[in-house]
């Protein structure tokens, strides 16, 4: 790995509820995760998570914002470098499509973004959950 993996991914907002995507692929398999994926050399971060999201379960949204950058970097026991990828967090409105699974996506659930229960969830997932939340209330106050 030369340089870090630069992704995006985004927090799909419908009746009050998030969609959370439980990963079905290294990094993180097998945690839950909001849907995303890797920025293609000369795409917009914006059109890559709309892409992505359409590719990985199905769903079409409107982006309303963006909420954070999440740095995932993982090592190995010996020290080595396994992964290290920048994730930029976007918060969306559903518009269409219905949730379905994937190779990338093992599960699907729909969760209050404020109470997302005891789910196994990648590191920050909770943070990203609330200011997506607010963003989308923002907006529609």
């Amino acid at each position: 790995m030369s340089r870090p993996v630069l992704a995006a991914s985004i927090a799909v907002f419908r009746e009050g509820k998030v969609l959370l995507a439980q990963r079905g692929k290294a990094p993180a398999r097998g945690l839950f995760s909001l849907p995303g994926g890797r920025i293609e050399p000369g795409e917009r971060m914006a059109d890559a998570v709309l892409r992505e999201l359409q590719e990985e379960v199905g769903l079409s949204a409107e982006i309303a914002g963006f909420v954070d950058h999440v740095e995932h970097i993982e090592h190995g026991p010996d020290g080595s470098l396994l992964a290290h990828a920048v994730i930029c967090a976007f918060a969306g409105h559903w518009t269409g499509g219905e949730a379905t699974i994937s190779d990338e996506a093992e599960a699907l659930i729909w969760v209050d973004p404020l109470a997302p229960g005891d789910l196994p969830m990648t590191r920050g997932l909770p943070d990203i959950l609330r200011k997506a939340h607010r963003i989308i209330m923002e907006q529609a106050a």
